[in-house]
């Protein structure tokens, strides 16, 4: 990135996530998940590195959480990046991260990324966007797209498809496709949509996707980030209530952003079945684009190439779908592992029994053994395992000093560090915690030890 533009970031770690239990806990937190065995974090960190962004204000919500990544962070980037930590509490919403370091945010512009976010966009191609368009803010957008293995499939079960289209986003763009015009989740909408009429009539029609995903990676102007966070209390999330917020403002007449009720929308109503790409026109179809050019507030999209990755780690199944991607063609560049001839990455230390295989688009770590006639396919296995004679090992992800013993068959599924799959163990789409001992066949159950508190 240029060093004239003149920017700031700030990184949401976040802290032990619900959405990613059992996976996760005070032990493990989420920035800390292994991915293509490295931790989650450390692919954004490098991303911000080589676009020489390496000022990075790290948010983490929890003390004991912010603790270990602070520690993992000072030991895997010292004197590579400039790295300042702070800690919200463990139930604050992203604005409110935001809103806990607005004092020390000093740039003109604000990078807001999600430590979640994995992509190979240039951050620097973002920034020149937001800058040249003289946005107030610039949201990042990519198809909406299946993750999974390289072939195109995916581990996702039928229920858990269903939940992914209900989560799916709505987002309005003007023709030219460069101002957001509406911004919600799906699920936050009822039976109709509304639409702000000045909206509308300044664009002279209004396209709606839900083939478009927010993908959490902002760029404010400072002094109008500021201006809300302080006189917005109440706004406490960046996408639900921030972003939507700043589209409903940019066209109001009065360019200073006022505090007025988050209901408030002033709108017309469309039905809430919407197909990719719908045009709502307007009674004013040939009224001139007024947008941004009647008022100061601009608020832009960037939306990525088809050809660009980009994914976020928010659920199990995205976990087990993004560990698949890196360890596989679409993806597997951002490790920065060598692949095989025969397509995987096994690390040198590793060692294979007889007769045992270890298919493409798969990873095995350090120091772990297999025994004989075992074979893994399509996925990611960590540091220090000790696997049986006879297992298989199919679409799903076995983190670090994790023992499977002989026979044991294991599909779709993620085992936490230290886990013990006792003889004959049968899992499908199965989660089984840290350091739990797994005995006889599961379908679909979370198996781990809960937390007293």
């Amino acid at each position: 990135m240029g060093q004239q533009m003149n920017f700031q970031v700030v990184l949401l770690a976040g802290g032990v996530s619900k959405q990613l239990f059992p996976l996760v806990s005070k032990e493990l937190p989420k920035a800390l998940l292994p991915l293509g065995n490295k931790p989650l974090l450390s692919y954004t960190l490098e991303q911000l590195e080589s676009s020489n962004l390496k000022s990075i204000i790290v948010v983490v919500a929890g003390e004991d959480v912010a603790e270990q990544i602070r520690a993992w962070i000072s030991g895997a980037y010292d004197d590579r990046l400039s790295v300042e930590s702070v800690t919200v509490a463990e139930d604050a919403g992203t604005a409110d991260a935001l809103r806990a370091v607005a004092s020390r945010l000093t740039a003109e512009h604000i990078l807001v990324i999600s430590g979640d976010l994995v992509c190979d966009i240039p951050l620097g191609a973002i920034a020149a966007t937001h800058c040249r368009k003289k946005a107030s803010m610039t949201a990042l957008l990519c198809a909406l797209q299946v993750a999974g293995t390289s072939d195109g499939s995916s581990g996702s079960t039928g229920k858990e498809k269903a939940k992914q289209q209900s989560s799916n986003d709505v987002i309005g763009l003007d023709p030219s496709h460069e101002f957001l015009t509406f911004m919600a989740s799906a699920a936050r909408i009822d039976k109709q949509l509304q639409i702000q009429r000045s909206i509308v009539r300044a664009f002279g029609r209004v396209e709606l996707h839900t083939d478009l995903v927010d993908d959490h990676l902002y760029v404010f102007k400072r002094t109008i980030l500021q201006e809300v966070l302080e006189g917005c209390p109440g706004i406490r999330s960046i996408k639900e209530e921030l972003v939507p917020y700043l589209i409903r403002s940019q066209l109001r007449s009065n360019p200073t952003i006022q505090s007025k009720p988050l209901t408030e929308n002033g709108g017309e109503q469309f039905e809430r079945k919407i197909a990719p790409n719908q045009l709502v026109k307007s009674p004013l179809e040939q009224a001139s684009l007024l947008g941004a050019q009647a008022n100061n507030m601009k608020c832009c999209a960037y939306i990525v190439n088809k050809d660009r990755y980009c994914a976020r780690v928010n659920s199990v199944q995205s976990f087990i779908d993004v560990n698949q991607d890196v360890a596989g063609e679409r993806a597997v560049h951002l490790t920065g592992y060598d692949i095989s001839r025969s397509n995987n990455v096994i690390h040198p230390t590793s060692k294979l029994g007889y007769k045992s295989t270890v298919g493409p688009h798969c990873m095995l770590g350090e120091g772990s053994e297999m025994g004989d006639k075992c074979s893994i396919k399509r996925s990611v296995v960590g540091r220090h395992c000790r696997i049986g004679s006879g297992v298989k090992i199919m679409n799903s992800v076995v983190m670090d000093h994790v023992t499977i013993d002989d026979g044991c068959i294991v599909q779709g599924s993620v085992i936490c560090n230290n886990a013990h799959l006792q003889e004959r163990v049968t899992l499908k789409d199965c989660q089984v915690g840290a350091a739990y001992i797994v005995s006889g066949e599961h379908q679909g159950e979370a198996l781990a030890k809960r937390d007293k508190n």
